[in-house]
């Protein structure tokens, strides 16, 4: 029915990439002289014997997988890496129980930022890293996902990035593994030249190589309760939007084209549609917020510039409370969670291209009602939209909206207040982060609130970054059938 040994060696390979990540905070808290150091050894040790055994067993075994093993491999291989990666939370002088050390880590592989911490700078050194590194990794791999994985299965219209003969990529990137190759390199590359410059702009070398990590993985966690308005530096705000936007784009363009090529890269449709909603969210509210801002034009404009793209890029870092900027600008704010950035991206949300998309279906619809016989075709980047990909967009759409519902009434069982249960679910669906209000507003945490809420909300953030339809189709009865 299922082939159990290509699973099984993936198991053992994520147990192993774990393992050999955690030796990264124990030296960091070896380098800090602290006594934490000695929480992670044992967790290396079960993740190094158990996985390294499993890829041993299963060393040579032909990986042909599919597409139900792929399902199950891509499901299962993330939640068990957020099982995994919890454990240091719970080990470690944090005070957090099981559901909590969870909750952070999905948040973290998930790269949502969403944290049940409420005092972040008094963490060991090895968490701060840690949870850095979690959405530094999760970052790279939502991408691999996202052009390698759901295109395969088809997932929300993702087809559409499906690299086949004709696709114009092929003529610079014809394998997978270059192009995979290609993608970790820029990754790499960006993280360096954004440590290098958050570290000349003043961060230490420690945050500088968090914030690296955390910004172009869009994830948003920072080693500071008051997050980048800790700093109190323009500078850093300007460094961080440049590279929350280069975050936000397909990095299968940039690996094609170079990010020095900005007319290619501005080719590309969603490229150009995310950049006009960025501007026009950016100029609409700094019409109204100008006036609840301190300093002059610049700063104004790089505070608005900085948080709006970080809420529409799902990183979650904060430089003030917007929540004083006017009730426009929370509801603008919200409406840019569910947008998010561009497929192919480290980003959550909708994704542009599925909002694209949405559009030419709608419109193509008003034609057909003009001219019921017409042959109107639409195009995405060249390519044909074809009625399966329209149905596959707007089941995506459908799930996705009642999965946001779904979370939304399950959060207000628990007493929660309205503005809480909706932000915190659109927060959560779309990987952003921080929500709306007191509690989990731009100065809040998650801590405060009860278990059930939490456990709602790990999953809701799971199926929001694995894109709802790889998990929904595991419960099935007929997918596990024959």
């Amino acid at each position: 029915m299922f082939n159990l040994r290509p699973i099984a060696l993936v198991i053992g390979t994520v147990m192993c990439a774990v393992g050999f990540l955690l030796f990264i905070p124990l030296i960091t808290e070896i380098i800090y002289k602290t006594d934490s150091w000695q929480s992670y050894a044992v967790p290396i040790l079960i993740n190094l014997i158990i996985g390294g055994s499993l890829v041993i067993i299963n060393k040579n075994v032909e990986l042909k997988i599919s597409i139900k093993d792929a399902f199950i491999i891509t499901v299962l291989s993330w939640f068990l890496l957020a099982i995994l990666c919890a454990v240091p939370f719970i080990y470690t002088k944090t005070d957090l129980n099981i559901v909590d050390s969870l909750f952070e880590s999905m948040s973290g592989i998930t790269t949502t930022g969403a944290t049940i911490f409420e005092n972040i700078d008094s963490l060991p050194k090895g968490i701060l890293i840690w949870r850095a590194l979690l959405q530094w990794f999760g970052g790279i791999g939502i991408v691999v996902i996202a052009l390698f994985i759901l295109p395969f299965l088809r997932i929300g219209g993702m087809q559409l990035f499906h690299l086949e003969g004709d696709d114009p990529y092929d003529k610079f990137l014809p394998k997978i593994s270059s192009v995979v190759s290609k993608i970790v390199s820029i990754y790499i590359f960006f993280t360096l030249v954004l440590f290098a410059l958050y570290y000349s702009n003043g961060m230490t070398f420690f945050d500088a190589i968090a914030h690296s990590f955390t910004t172009i993985s869009t994830g948003g966690f920072s080693t500071h309760n008051n997050s980048f308005a800790y700093f109190e530096n323009q500078n850093l705000l300007f460094i961080a939007i440049i590279f929350m936007i280069i975050g936000s784009l397909p990095f299968l363009v940039i690996a094609q084209t170079g990010i020095t090529n900005f007319s290619n890269i501005i080719r590309d449709n969603q490229i150009r549609i995310f950049i006009i909603i960025l501007i026009l969210s950016i100029s609409i509210i700094y019409f109204f917020a100008n006036k609840f801002i301190d300093g002059d034009v610049l700063n104004k404009t790089i505070s608005v510039a900085f948080n709006t793209i970080s809420i529409i890029s799902g990183t979650g870092y904060v430089s003030e409370n917007f929540e004083n900027w006017g009730n426009y600008a929370s509801v603008l704010f919200l409406i840019l969670m569910f947008i998010g950035g561009c497929a192919g991206s480290t980003t959550g949300g909708l994704k542009i291209f599925r909002i694209l998309i949405l559009f030419k279906y709608i419109s193509l619809h008003l034609k057909r009602m003009i001219q019921p016989h017409a042959v109107i075709a639409s195009h995405f980047n060249g390519k044909k939209v074809t009625d399966s990909t329209y149905e596959s967009v707007l089941s995506f759409f459908f799930l996705y909206i009642i999965t946001f519902a779904t979370s939304a009434l399950l959060l207000s069982f628990s007493g929660l207040d309205f503005l809480t249960c909706i932000s915190a679910a659109a927060s959560a669906i779309s990987n952003v982060g921080p929500g709306l209000g007191d509690i989990i507003g731009p100065e809040g945490n998650y801590s405060p609130l009860d278990g059930f809420s939490k456990v709602v909300l790990l999953f809701t953030m799971f199926l929001g970054r694995l894109e709802m339809l790889t998990i929904l189709i595991l419960f099935l009865p007929s997918f596990w059938k024959n």
